[in-house]
């Protein structure tokens, strides 16, 4: 029973290293090159880098109304 479960087994791997043979590579260097872009071009939409707005912030500290 062992010995078709291995061969089982052993045909599911190489299926999937089939599978994974058979995808399309990117260098390193043109998907590094390409994140650099689309960080470039969304940069302006990056809360992070422009800040937010004190009127828009919703984690901004709340004002404290008192009445006299």
């Amino acid at each position: 029973m062992s010995g078709s479960s291995s061969v089982t087994a052993m045909k599911k791997v190489v299926q999937q290293l089939r599978l994974e043979a058979g995808l399309n590579r990117v260098k390193v260097s043109q998907a590094a090159a390409d994140l650099k872009q689309f960080c470039l071009q969304n940069a302006h939409h990056d809360p992070l880098l422009t800040g937010v707005s004190s009127s828009t912030n919703p984690f901004r500290p709340q004002k404290v109304c008192s009445f006299l």
